[in-house]
């Protein structure tokens, strides 16, 4: 009889799950994932030599044909130190939704990006917070003329037997003193 009562139990249990909708996105952490690693910029003056803002527009889903069939796509939002010598500072990472709205704030203090390394934030595929047109705005600076990183979003899906992927680059919107962008 214990038995009947377990298996009735277990049943219940999944037949409520099943009818309040509860997917893995219920159950994920609020905090921001992050890929690299991230150096805190703590106790020292910053002497800002150049800098940007820049724009990159990302997709965390995808119209796939008729109304209302839409694929979710996760996005690496990637950012790549491309000097040979010197690190560049990261201020602030921020990810917008369709309507511009904040989604989240990715750091909450400078962090360094050592020359050549590269670091990354993640949006994952069942998180459709920023829409169709979400974005991201990166702020970085350098204490030296430093070459301008590589600054793009990956998105990508692979849940139907057609996988989709693709690349959006950063485009800068703002700048504070000198970049290189060719080796000297």
């Amino acid at each position: 009889m214990n038995q009947v009562r377990y298996v009735t139990w277990v049943l219940l249990f999944a037949i409520v799950m099943l009818l309040t909708g509860c997917d893995e996105a219920t159950f994920s952490t609020e905090q921001p994932l992050t890929t690299g690693t991230l150096q805190p910029v703590t106790g020292r003056d910053l002497r800002i030599v150049t800098g940007q803002v820049v724009y990159v527009p990302a997709y965390s889903e995808v119209f796939a044909g008729r109304q209302g069939l839409n694929t979710d796509l996760a996005i690496t939002l990637a950012i790549h130190n491309t000097d040979l010598e010197a690190p560049i500072i990261i201020q602030s990472v921020r990810y917008y939704d369709t309507d511009g709205n904040l989604v989240r704030n990715y750091i909450d203090e400078p962090v360094e990006v050592s020359a050549l390394a590269t670091t990354g934030f993640l949006v994952g595929e069942t998180d459709t917070s920023g829409g169709w047109g979400a974005n991201f705005i990166v702020e970085w600076v350098a204490e030296e003329p430093v070459h301008e990183p590589v600054i793009e979003a990956i998105m990508i899906s692979t849940r139907s037997a057609q996988g989709i992927s693709m690349i959006s680059i950063g485009r800068v919107i703002s700048q504070t003193g000198d970049t290189q962008t060719t080796p000297e």
